[in-house]
């Protein structure tokens, strides 16, 4: 071999034992695995470079899976619950809670979409795509969160007028 390590027929030939032998060869390879490894493939980025990219890093992958179980079951539980219940402080602040966690999974949502689909156009598109994004976010956010602190009913009674008409006097 071109190394300076002894090959395993040259230990061998010494009259080492063969634990010895799958011993170093053993390390060698692990060795070799962790070397490779740790050059090429580095590590996952936990946190973005740019606020902006709301879809990269580990963190936001798992946030933006967090939100669709959180959506998935607390909306419906949320506009179950009858308005006995969900009157006053508890309505509001679930409102604005729900309009959060909208508002933050449209954000990374269209932030996925906007990297895969805004390149094929133009590269030059992406960044302010994301700022068009963040700006319709902050809208979304402060919209619902209106509607959920001032208006009659908050989210929940803004949604039952999409289906009840308003009564004419």
């Amino acid at each position: 071999t071109t190394s300076n390590q002894p090959s395993v027929t040259a230990l061998y030939s010494n009259k080492t034992s063969c634990l010895e032998i799958l011993t170093l060869t053993m390390l060698r390879s692990a060795t070799t695995r962790l070397t490779y490894r740790a050059t090429t493939t580095g590590t996952r980025r936990l946190f973005s470079s740019n606020p902006l990219e709301a879809d990269s890093g580990a963190l936001a992958t798992h946030a933006h899976h967090a939100m669709n179980l959180a959506l998935a079951v607390l909306a419906p539980v949320y506009f179950m619950v009858p308005e006995s219940y969900s009157d006053g402080f508890f309505s509001k602040s679930f409102g604005v809670l729900l309009s959060a966690n909208i508002t933050a999974h449209s954000w990374i949502g269209l932030n996925y979409v906007a990297t895969d689909y805004v390149p094929k156009v133009s590269k030059a598109l992406l960044p302010p795509a994301r700022y068009a994004i963040a700006g319709m976010s902050f809208v979304t956010f402060f919209g619902l969160s209106r509607i959920a602190i001032s208006s009659p009913g908050g989210i929940k009674g803004c949604i039952k007028g999409l289906w009840n008409p308003p009564k004419k006097e």
